[in-house]
């Protein structure tokens, strides 16, 4: 920095040495800070007091200077996005998450029943309490990222989340019964045989001839 400053000089040719002087010692002073300037554009970076001078040098034309810092900064970094995507899905969708909602933009040709050619329905999903100021903010930024032919329905939709937790449990058991060993019936089993028998005895008495 010190051979180009050698170089150029924004005093003119007829400066004094003193006033030469002066310009090394004062370029020497801004050579010993580190420039600021990134870390000050930077929405996410800036210091929270920088943040309506960067929203003014951004443009942003829907501002709360009571918003927290989180939702300002948010607002910052959608500015030229959204100004540069005017009229699309995009740009609404940047507009609805640039005040902390989970946005969803339903075309006319998706309505069931079908809407009204360039009729958009935009629902906002909210996790924590939305008031009035909050919404009337919500719809001054979806006019400015739509198209001047866009007609636009918003629904708010509150959403609350937490954990549920499931348990089951199972018991599983046998019963066994031990008994005294025990013999089974025993079954004899074979042929029959009948059998049949006849004795016959027959008695002769023989006497003399009679005389």
């Amino acid at each position: 920095m010190s051979e180009i400053r050698e170089h150029y000089s924004l005093l003119p040719e007829n400066a004094s040495r003193t006033e030469r002087a002066f310009e090394r010692a004062f370029g020497d002073l801004l050579e010993a800070i580190d420039a600021p300037f990134p870390e000050l554009l930077d929405p996410q970076r800036t210091p929270a007091a920088f943040l309506p001078y960067l929203a003014a040098d951004r443009g942003v034309h829907e501002w709360s200077a009571t918003a927290p810092d989180s939702e300002k900064r948010a607002t910052i970094a959608a500015a030229w996005p959204t100004k540069r995507l005017a009229g699309t899905r995009r740009a609404l969708q940047m507009a609805v998450r640039s005040l902390g909602l989970e946005p969803e933009v339903i075309a006319w040709h998706r309505l069931n029943p079908k809407g009204d050619p360039y009729t958009l329905h935009v629902v906002a999903v909210n996790r924590n309490p939305l008031d009035a100021d909050t919404q009337e903010r919500l719809q001054r930024r979806l006019e400015a990222a739509k198209a001047e032919r866009d007609v636009l329905t918003l629904e708010i939709v509150g959403e609350t989340r937490g954990w549920a937790y499931i348990g089951a449990v199972t018991y599983d058991g046998d019963v066994t019964y031990v008994y005294p060993y025990a013999a089974e019936d025993t079954e004899v089993t074979g042929p029959f045989f009948i059998g049949l028998g006849l004795d016959v005895v027959d008695d002769a008495t023989v006497y003399p001839l009679p005389q």
